[in-house]
């Protein structure tokens, strides 16, 4: 523990688990504490299974474990007022905020013709929408102390580059760049920072499922974790097939702190290259 973040307090979507999860636990090995939120329930156009209390009671114990203070609570993204309300409640407890980290969000896989609607309008609904409403429940109370602060949008390679297969995510996380430099230009001024970042395949349960592993390998008998890995590594430059959360979570945590003070409108990735694959 370094104390870079010592007295701050983050806010962190989706996470009882993977990123979410990674992120609120390296914020508080640095010092800030935690207010985090996750849906932790299915949602139908999604072909994996979702985190739930009991994932999010051990992001608690985790955090708590480094000597800081968690208030979590079950709340969805599509839900404005179950966002302010834990946020609320969490900035009335924790006397302040200072870090958004707006990471929840769901992965599904069709070709864009055959998409229905339902898999778009969830799509668009937490992976775009839910970061707006995110920051529109949480940044006020950034904004309330005066002193600055920092907002972090997770986005991925699909918001730079295309995947097939993936139009409807794409099209959230592109979204979201755009977005995250509006934010930056608006709040500037007060000195609160708006940063994207953007993984390549992270080993999380949002990628390490069967519904993945048939967009990748389909219809082969051989789809076991060692024919996924071979597949996976030819999408990164560096000879990985993925990242770990951690990997991601020290971009969060430098994004957070203020040896990123003057960081602001960059969309960073953390992809291993993927992002410039030809």
């Amino acid at each position: 523990m370094t104390g870079r973040l010592e007295g701050k307090v983050a806010f962190v979507t989706g996470v009882a688990r993977g990123q979410g999860r990674s992120h609120a636990v390296a914020l508080a090995a640095e010092g800030a504490d935690v207010i985090g939120i996750d849906l932790c329930g299915p949602i139908s156009t999604v072909a994996y299974p979702l985190p739930n209390l009991d994932d999010l009671a051990e992001t608690v114990k985790l955090v708590e474990g480094l000597d800081r203070r968690m208030i979590a609570g079950q709340a969805d993204v599509r839900d404005l007022g179950a966002l302010r309300e834990v946020v609320d409640r969490g900035v009335a407890e924790l006397g302040r905020l200072d870090i958004v980290v707006a990471n929840a969000g769901i992965a599904s896989y069709t070709p864009a013709l055959d998409l229905d609607e339902d898999q778009w309008d969830d799509m668009i609904d937490i992976n775009l929408s839910g970061v707006w409403r995110t920051v529109k429940a949480a940044v006020p109370h950034v904004r309330a102390h005066g002193e600055g602060g920092s907002v972090i949008i997770t986005s991925s390679t699909s918001g730079l580059r295309a995947i097939p297969n993936c139009a409807h995510y794409a099209a959230a996380k592109h979204g979201l760049v755009g977005f995250m430099k509006v934010l930056a230009l608006e709040l500037g001024p007060e000195r609160i920072r708006v940063n994207t970042v953007h993984p390549t395949t992270v080993n999380t349960g949002m990628t390490r499922n069967q519904a993945t592993v048939d967009l990748f390998l389909p219809g082969q008998d051989d789809q076991s974790d060692e024919a996924f890995a071979k597949v996976a590594r030819r999408l990164n430059p560096l000879p990985v097939p993925w990242i770990e959360p951690e990997d991601v979570s020290d971009l969060v945590v430098f994004l957070a702190s203020d040896a990123a003070k003057y960081i602001t409108g960059a969309a960073i990735p953390v992809d291993a290259a993927m992002s410039i694959r030809w």
